[in-house]
């Protein structure tokens, strides 16, 4: 979601002071090969963002932290990785910071950080009960930098939202899609904007809806204090009930974290985080084999129409769901489809492709149901790019885990390990090696770390040459009858960029 453009002078200046730090990105998920006189190598920094877990008094939120092995790092440092509190910079007009920047000025200074690393390879945990607890913000640096990933579990036990929320907290970024939001009477959705820099950050918010724009009467110049997160109900940025809808959030100042918290009176609550960048197509993997409900919703946000095939990737194949072949969006709309019990006892992931000569980019996501009646619960799955080195999820359970894999490529099979590493409590890492039928969804339970204590944390990792994989992870921790549930898609973590070798050329000085 890179979309800051800079100059030829200003790119080689950038590049040039931040070697081994950044370098320009390619699609979510995809890397491209490193051009000749160029190398991969560690990210040195890291940043993530996390929201505020919940405002109920009867929640309880688990953080867990951790960096993969093996990466590396900068030759002689182990680095540091920590959370620092981002306090609310919301105002009691409820827009946010204008005008008092100030907010959330120094609100770090002489914290306790949270869930701080040691060394790769080792997950951290803290847990919280607080109805106040902060949103969190963070960096790491050295080898604790590439991969660095941290996971937020919350439990709520009643009220509106009850049920298991979960979400990987999120790098700053300035552009982000969230289809499947709803300003419905029976949702109440709250997009949360965090800001980790010093200087403040200016959001526009965007909502469409089938019928095209939604009129928002205070979505623009919203400013989010420098380290302050600021919540809004996306239900007071206009007066037509959408049930079906996409968020855009546009950050044309500064950077910002950005997720979605959806409660709903019947369906319960969870996190939408934001979808893979637009695109011509989409992979939506980890719907779960009991899955009672399954409703899609795509918006097509440039200029021309987008026409999609649609496949549901079976254990055993690529098939086209009863009644929906094909799915129509027009441009700068949304389009939804329900798909009810799509998958009909057995796991899958769906998969779109353009139809036709269709190549308009499309941003997609699910919401799922499992349960019947009053004892319903709902998680989202995002559009998700592909896993080309390495992904990472943190906070798997000894019981009620599940790791999704689609190869969704017919005839090219995707092999990876899978690295199950505990934390503190003990426990031997293990690894596992899966083969991934090309068209198919495996769904397994994942390996567990020997003789282990407490959570751990999983690594996926692609084998060379192999055909490309998306992966998402399935967390279950029931509350009574209540088959409480969230789904977190496993992107790239990014933990590696293409850094250009540089030298002297006095002879451009003859120029």
């Amino acid at each position: 979601m890179k979309r800051t453009i800079m100059s030829l002078i200003g790119a080689a200046a950038a590049l040039g002071a931040v070697t081994g730090v950044a370098a320009v990105a390619a699609p979510d998920g995809q890397r491209a090969a490193p051009a000749e006189g160029a190398s991969r190598r560690p990210v040195e920094r890291s940043a993530l963002l996390c929201p505020p877990p919940t405002s109920s008094e009867v929640g309880d939120t688990t953080y867990t932290a951790f960096t993969p092995e093996g990466t590396g790092g900068k030759a002689g440092s182990q680095g540091t990785a920590g959370l620092l509190p981002a306090p609310s910079g919301k105002q009691p007009d409820g827009k946010g910071g204008k005008g008092k920047e100030s907010a959330g000025q120094g609100a770090q200074a002489g914290a306790d950080p949270v869930v701080p690393l040691k060394k790769p390879g080792t997950p951290v945990t803290a847990t919280t009960d607080r109805a106040d607890a902060p949103a969190l913000a963070g960096t790491a640096d050295g080898a604790l930098a590439p991969g660095w990933t941290v996971q937020q579990t919350t439990s709520v036990a009643a009220g509106n939202g009850r049920g298991l929320l979960g979400l990987s907290c999120a790098a700053p970024d300035t552009d982000f899609w969230f289809p499947g939001v709803s300003t419905a009477k029976d949702r109440q959705d709250y997009v949360h904007l965090t800001n980790p820099d010093d200087t403040p950050a200016v959001v526009d918010l965007d909502l469409r809806g089938k019928d095209g724009p939604l009129k928002a009467a205070s979505g623009e110049n919203i400013t989010v204090p420098p380290h302050s997160t600021v919540p809004v109900l996306l239900s007071t940025l206009t007066g037509t009930p959408a049930p079906d809808a996409a968020l855009h959030v546009v950050a044309r100042e500064g950077r910002v974290g950005a997720s979605v918290q959806a409660a709903d009176a019947k369906l319960g609550g969870d996190w939408l985080p934001a979808a893979a960048d637009p695109a011509s197509g989409a992979v939506l993997p980890g719907i779960p084999a009991d899955a009672t409900g399954v409703h899609l919703v795509a918006v097509a946000p440039g200029k021309e129409d987008a026409d999609l095939k649609v496949q549901l990737a079976t254990p055993n194949g690529l098939i086209t769901p009863a009644g929906l072949e094909t799915l129509h969006v027009k441009s700068g709309m949304t389009a939804s489809a329900d798909l009810q019990d799509l998958t009909k006892g057995e796991p899958g992931s769906l998969v779109l492709t353009p139809a036709g000569s269709s190549k308009a980019p499309v941003a997609v996501a699910l919401r799922v149901t499992r349960g019947k009646g009053d004892k319903q619960e709902m998680a989202f799955i995002p559009a998700t790019g592909p896993v080309a080195e390495r992904a990472t999820v943190a906070d798997n359970r000894d019981k009620g885990s599940t790791l999704s894999l689609v190869a969704p490529e017919k005839g090219k099979d995707a092999k990876v390990t899978v690295t199950a590493s505990a934390g503190s409590g003990g426990g031997t890492p293990v690894s596992k090696t899966y083969t991934v039928k090309g068209g198919s969804t495996l769904a397994v339970e994942p390996p567990r770390p020997q003789g282990l204590k407490g959570s751990y944390a999983l690594t996926v990792t692609p084998a060379a040459g192999s055909g490309p994989v998306h992966a998402a992870r399935t967390l279950a921790l029931p509350q009574g009858a209540l088959p409480a549930f969230t789904v977190q898609t496993l992107p790239d973590d990014r933990g590696t960029v293409v850094v250009p070798t540089a030298g002297e050329d006095l002879g451009l000085l003859l120029k």
